[in-house]
């Protein structure tokens, strides 16, 4: 983690949307997440649902129960649009469901719903 990890560079400007959700408090469950995340536990048509939407990248990290992502989009993406979208997209609720087991959210939850948006509140470049 101390050699950091590579960024894409895209041919368009992007823009940069930044989210946190809480794990439920169980090392079991917090595993059990990081597996449903991995390469080749993901369900193929959330990926695609992704990219249908208009999402660039997608990223999470961790640090214990507590989950930051990090979506990149094109510059005149509309977040509001994009994720109502994904939200009819076939199997998205049901992996909605599947997550939040995991997710300290309420039950039903749209990812739009449990995923809370952060505030920038500092940058170094101009």
């Amino acid at each position: 983690m101390a050699e950091g990890y590579r960024v894409k560079r895209y041919t368009q400007e992007v823009k940069r949307y930044c989210q946190t959700i809480n794990l439920k408090q169980d090392p079991e469950l917090i595993a059990e997440y990081r597996r449903r995340h991995s390469q080749s536990q993901v369900w193929p048509e959330i990926l695609k649902g992704i990219r249908e939407v208009g999402i660039l990248e997608m990223e999470i990290y961790i640090s214990g129960a507590t989950l930051f992502m990090i979506v990149e989009t094109p510059v005149d993406f509309d977040w509001d649009s994009a994720m109502a979208r994904l939200a009819t997209l076939p199997r998205q609720q049901e992996w909605e469901d599947y997550m939040a087991l995991l997710q300290q959210c309420r039950e039903g939850a749209s990812s739009n719903e449990k995923w809370q948006m952060m505030e920038r509140m500092f940058h170094l470049y101009e």
